[in-house]
């Protein structure tokens, strides 16, 4: 019992400080971004620039694809189920609001921590094992400051881009399989989806895309600040960013999904 026990707390003690650490990266992120260039800090406007290239438009190929097919299976499932009924009009209602909802922001911000928070946990840790953070504060500059912040605004700039171009392309995708094969004309399906969607649709979607783009870049930043171990840590940092962001975004998503469409 003592041993459980003894466990237990070594493990949540643990828990906290890692809470306590992330925090602090958090806080200190805010201070670079915000209120350092106010006190005549540099920002790498050069830098946010590239990691914009790199997380948005690098990924392009793959998020479009894998919307699109989604689309497609959506529409094909939806079809499926709605035909017994003689509902298949609502195809294009169930489309529109599961992509625009939900299954764009999510599934982009999913891609978006395999492909790139992989990326910076990988360069932030290689970076840790070589000592090379070391150097940067030798060197007087802040590695929050120098790495962090420029991958954190390109992040929220790029993943709501990304959001938003996958929402189309999934509705696009939905759109072609209606009109080719049940007999849906272009006009009523884009109608059927227009009167479907709000505002608030669209809204919620970006905030969960800012959000889910915070946890994507500040897990890797930590995961690489935190590397030890040569190789290995740099392997096992990669590893973890990725678990760690997939299981934080569905997490988050259920709590966004509770605040704004909870029924109870």
């Amino acid at each position: 019992m003592i041993t459980v026990l003894g466990f237990l707390g070594r493990r949540t003690m643990q828990f906290l400080v890692h809470v306590d650490r992330f925090a602090r990266l958090m806080v200190e992120t805010v201070w670079w971004a915000l209120v350092a260039p106010f006190k005549g800090e540099k920002v790498r406007i050069r830098s946010v620039v590239e990691q914009v290239v790199r997380i948005g438009y690098d990924s392009l190929p793959i998020v479009s694809a894998i919307a699109f097919f989604v689309g497609i299976i959506l529409a094909m499932q939806a079809a499926y189920q709605l035909k017994r009924f003689g509902a298949t009009i609502f195809v294009a209602d169930l489309v529109g609001v599961s992509v625009i909802r939900e299954l764009g922001p999510l599934l982009t911000a999913i891609i978006i921590a395999g492909r790139n928070g992989s990326a910076i946990a990988a360069e932030i840790s290689s970076m840790k094992v070589a000592e090379e953070i070391d150097a940067l504060r030798t060197m007087g500059l802040n590695p929050t400051g120098f790495l962090v912040v420029p991958r954190t605004v390109a992040m929220m700039i790029a993943l709501p881009c990304l959001t938003v171009l996958a929402d189309l392309i999934g509705i696009l995708g939905g759109f072609l399989l209606a009109v080719t094969t049940m007999d849906f004309s272009a006009l009523r399906y884009f109608n059927q989806t227009s009167a479907a969607l709000t505002m608030k649709d669209l809204v919620t979607g970006l905030v969960k895309s800012e959000c889910f783009a915070v946890i994507i870049v500040m897990v890797a930043c930590y995961e690489g600040f935190r590397t030890e171990g040569g190789a290995v840590g740099v392997g096992k940092a990669t590893t973890t960013t990725v678990v760690a962001s997939i299981f934080l975004i569905i997490a988050a998503d259920v709590l966004f999904t509770a605040l704004f469409y909870s029924s109870f």
